[in-house]
């Protein structure tokens, strides 16, 4: 089976050949603020090409400042790490329930997280499984994308992603609002995640669950 490489993959490939973000955003569409979130940890090292492009000057300049911002980057990764400790099933529990607060439905007796971070969605799933007791076939997916977005590819990115298989997928909403079109364009090249709870007819897995997250945060927020 061929492997077909991804826009996240093409962007990988092409920074490690030493090309810049100008370069790179103008290659794949991508803006250059998401290739700073995804470029952070790659170390950089400019290519003749971009030498000659952009000359010798900004080049090293280039090169100092991106490695200045990779070893700023892996210090505080070293202090966090000291900082953070030992997780515990509590620590997840909270950390699960602030996510909650801040992305999860609150009104009627749905339970949806929305984001496009593909860790935020990953997490949420296994906080849903080790919290809750859910189960892999208890979640849903609808992607929100723009019609710049691959709907083929993203599908795939979020069920690599999520371990939710195909079949869990709803059917892809597609934003065709023109001021949104142009805003969010190489923003967000895998569209938004909204994941669902469905009860699989299990009392404790509706809307008592519902009520149960409702009253967690009702007791952090008080």
């Amino acid at each position: 089976m061929t492997h077909v490489i991804t826009v996240r993959e093409q962007v990988l490939k092409l920074r490690k050949e030493g090309n810049s973000y100008n370069y790179i955003s103008q290659e794949t569409g991508i803006s250059k603020s998401t290739l700073s979130g995804w470029l952070s940890n790659i170390p950089y090292t400019p290519n003749k090409t971009t030498i000659e492009r952009i000359g010798m000057a900004r080049a090293t300049s280039g090169y100092a400042k991106a490695a200045q911002k990779l070893k700023s980057i892996k210090d505080a990764a070293e202090k966090a790490k000291k900082d953070i400790g030992k997780i515990t099933k509590r620590d997840l529990f909270m950390l699960g329930i602030g996510i909650y607060i801040g992305e999860g439905s609150k009104t009627g007796n749905s339970m949806r997280i929305i984001n496009a971070d593909p860790k935020i969605i990953k997490f949420t799933i296994g906080w849903f499984e080790k919290i809750c007791d859910l189960s892999r076939e208890n979640f849903r997916i609808r992607l929100h994308v723009y019609p710049d977005n691959n709907i083929k590819e993203c599908v795939n990115f979020w069920s690599s992603i999520s371990g939710i298989p195909l079949r869990q997928f709803q059917k892809t909403y597609i934003d065709i609002r023109k001021d949104k079109k142009i805003f969010k364009r190489g923003k967000l090249p895998y569209g938004t995640a909204h994941l669902s709870i469905l009860s699989g007819g299990r009392k404790e897995f509706g809307v008592f669950l519902t009520r149960r997250i409702n009253a967690w945060m009702g007791e952090v927020l008080k």
